[in-house]
């Protein structure tokens, strides 16, 4: 049998990574499994050194945006979430949001990672390369994709639970 102990759902607020979160509140509920939800920030440090000198507080506009992401990511949990699934928020600057989500995966235990993925063109996918591709190749763990819309696998009532949590985190 497999054992969920504890789920990873990588969160960037784009359409497919709700419904990674609708997959990650669903298993995390069936297996009995702590539920970890994670967003990567950008470090702004790195474009720090190159504009040095230009009197720009990087470390505050580092701090706004990891309050911003941590406020949007709560806003997207319910008190079920934190109470049933002991559901936990994770706010990392990264230069490398892949690495950062395996990182996290592997200091924290996790038994399984889901990321939605925006399943772009060979094109795109050349130049902007896919954050769920590299952590797939990278993960300690099993590594659940899920695309947005989906069809014929999540049922209405799992839809219906997705946007009725993204009606009300835009509410906030």
């Amino acid at each position: 049998m497999i054992a969920l102990k504890s789920v990873l759902v990588a969160i960037d607020f784009g359409d497919p990574s709700m419904v990674a979160l609708a997959y990650g509140r669903d298993l995390a509920r069936s297996f009995g499994a702590t539920l970890h939800v994670i967003h990567v920030v950008d470090d702004v440090g790195t474009s720090a050194a190159a504009m040095a000198g230009y009197g720009i507080d990087f470390e505050r506009i580092q701090t706004e945006m990891e309050d911003s992401a941590r406020q949007q990511v709560n806003g997207l949990l319910s008190d079920e979430d934190r109470t049933q699934l002991g559901a936990t928020v994770a706010i990392v600057s990264s230069g490398g949001t892949a690495n950062a989500i395996v990182d996290y995966a592997r200091i924290h235990h996790v038994n399984l990672i889901i990321v939605g993925t925006h399943g772009r063109g060979a094109v795109a996918h050349l130049f902007v390369g896919s954050v769920a591709e590299r952590v797939v190749r990278q993960a300690p763990c099993p590594v659940l994709t899920v695309r947005q819309p989906e069809v014929e696998f999540v049922l209405p009532d799992a839809l219906e639970r997705v946007q009725t949590a993204a009606g009300s985190a835009a509410a906030h």
